[in-house]
């Protein structure tokens, strides 16, 4: 098995001593220099050759070594003829760098498996190193926060400062809320960081979920479980009285007789009973206005032609608009723009904000006359956008926060379900409203559909 190795190592020893003998004898016994010389020079590279040849499996053990150390796993082992002992060794070399490159691939695959459950995950994910060098921002977060590829947190800090500082300085389990005020939108993000160690590294991974949403949904469904109940409930105590009353009324205003009572108390009770009545149908119409917030039908979806919608509106408005001499303008980009929704809904809610942005310019000065747009585009995420928006004076900002809870209303005789009823509509049809405002700058309602 062995024997091609010995021979060869035999012979390059044989030739190697052969040659210094014959350098020795030519310079010790003749003294022939030059012919000892070569002779001695010959067997020099004998010598080198049999090193050379006997190093060579340390060589490729080296070599071997090497490409594990650097994971290059395309070079190749011979045997160069020195026999079956070496031809095993090298099928060896080449079985473990194979299962090397097999493992390598393996976990390579496995990356990319990772990255890309990450990269579709609807939860907004951000892993950085604890320098706030960014490793992966999938797709969520980039559509969440409308950006594209960033480097480094603070490079978030276009986005909101206060987004950036929570995900440099939160520890490991905490969690924050940071509200994004952006142009169209407003956020409201729940920030949670866990920090761990990779390879002796630190890194962060972070999670960002818009909790805006969610937290109007439980807010509306809170509102309509508490109206459901009042209404209920003041009806029942209502009806009674309110019948009760019209009894007793329609008694006091039958003929005398000798059991009548007294023509001034009977007044007196008459007044009373009348100021029941009517005070008793006032609540009860109240408490029917108030039904509505809960009773909203489930919409019939239709594709509608945005343009026929924003002009209907003007149409049916139209008394208004030329009673205050206002110019209410209509603008669609592109022209066929549709939205999925139902007709009748989609009126009510378009007719309340403009209703409301009526009002609001209702007492414009003649230096500057109220303006009325009805405008309608498509965002950035290709989803239709309708937007109404008047140049009076504005909300204050501590009210903007509070226009869409139940029964709140700056009004004297408004009912304060309007806006309320507006976002639950938005909500039946899966989108959502927002209001900016700038006091003495006007007010935009934003309508963004999904």
């Amino acid at each position: 098995m062995h024997r091609r190795f010995r021979i060869q190592v035999a012979g390059r020893a044989a030739i190697l001593a052969g040659l210094s003998g014959a350098a020795v004898y030519l310079v010790v016994a003749h003294e022939l220099y030059l012919p000892g010389a070569l002779a001695g020079i010959g067997a020099g590279m004998a010598g080198v050759s049999l090193v050379r040849y006997t190093e060579k499996i340390a060589r490729d053990l080296t070599r071997f070594l090497e490409s594990v150390r650097y994971a290059d796993f395309t070079r190749r082992f011979t045997t160069d003829g020195r026999g079956v002992i070496f031809e095993d060794l090298r099928d060896a070399f080449e079985e473990v760098t194979s299962e090397f490159r097999r493992l390598r691939a393996e976990k390579e695959r496995q990356v990319r498996y990772l990255e890309q459950v990450v990269q579709h995950l609807g939860v907004a994910l951000i892993t950085y190193r604890d320098d706030g060098a960014v490793e992966i921002m999938n797709t969520s977060a980039r559509r969440l926060l409308r950006t594209g590829p960033v480097r480094h947190v603070q490079g978030l800090e276009r986005v909101s400062d206060a987004l950036a500082e929570a995900l440099a300085t939160l520890d490991s389990g905490e969690q924050a809320m940071v509200r994004v005020e952006e142009e169209d939108r407003t956020l409201q993000l729940a920030v949670r960081v866990s920090r761990f160690q990779l390879q002796g590294e630190p890194h962060a991974l972070a999670s960002i979920q818009d909790l805006r949403n969610e937290l109007e949904e439980k807010e509306m469904e809170a509102w309509q479980q508490l109206t459901s109940v009042l209404t209920h409930e003041i009806m029942n105590s209502v009806a009674p009285i309110s019948s009760l009353a019209s009894t007793a009324s329609r008694r006091l205003q039958g003929p005398d007789d000798a059991d009548a009572i007294p023509a001034g108390r009977a007044v007196d009770a008459r007044e009373a009973v009348d100021t029941i009545e009517r005070r008793s149908e006032s609540l009860i119409n109240f408490v029917d206005a108030y039904r509505s917030f809960t009773d909203i039908p489930s919409p019939e979806f239709d594709v509608l032609r945005v343009q026929d919608l924003l002009e209907n509106v003007r149409r049916l408005l139209r008394a208004q608009i030329e009673e205050q001499n206002l110019d209410v303008a209509v603008s669609v980009e592109p022209p066929d723009l549709t939205v999925t929704a139902d007709p009748n809904l989609l009126d009510q809610l378009l007719i309340n904000l403009t209703l409301n942005a009526l009002q609001a310019v209702e007492d414009a000065p003649d230096a500057n006359p109220g303006r009325i747009a009805l405008r309608a585009r498509i965002d950035r995420r290709s989803r239709p956008v309708i937007q109404v928006r008047d140049n009076g004076p504005g909300i204050p900002h501590d009210v903007q926060e509070k226009i869409f809870v139940p029964f709140f209303t700056t009004k004297e005789d408004g009912s304060g379900i309007g806006l309320s009823l507006s976002r639950q509509i938005m909500r039946l049809h899966g989108g959502t409203i927002a209001v900016r405002s700038t006091p003495g700058d006007g007010t935009e309602f934003t309508l963004r559909f999904s």
